[in-house]
């Protein structure tokens, strides 16, 4: 049987921490001049995947 392989594009975007997903924030890629920078400070910081993604995410992954 041949290895499983991970959608290359979800192994760049999530990373696996002990018990949760991490991911990056969305809407930060470009128009940034019309955005706050408090609204840009709080898009810096990571968030977890929703309870309700966490299994396809997981399989796209491969865990």
């Amino acid at each position: 049987m041949p290895k499983m392989k991970s959608v290359r594009g979800a192994a760049k975007r999530f990373k696996v921490g002990k018990n949760k997903i991490k991911r990056g924030s969305a809407f930060r890629s470009h128009i940034l001049t019309k955005k706050p920078s408090k609204r840009m400070r709080d898009l810096r910081q990571s968030h977890y995947v929703d309870s309700t993604n966490v299994s396809s995410v997981k399989k796209m992954l491969c865990i």
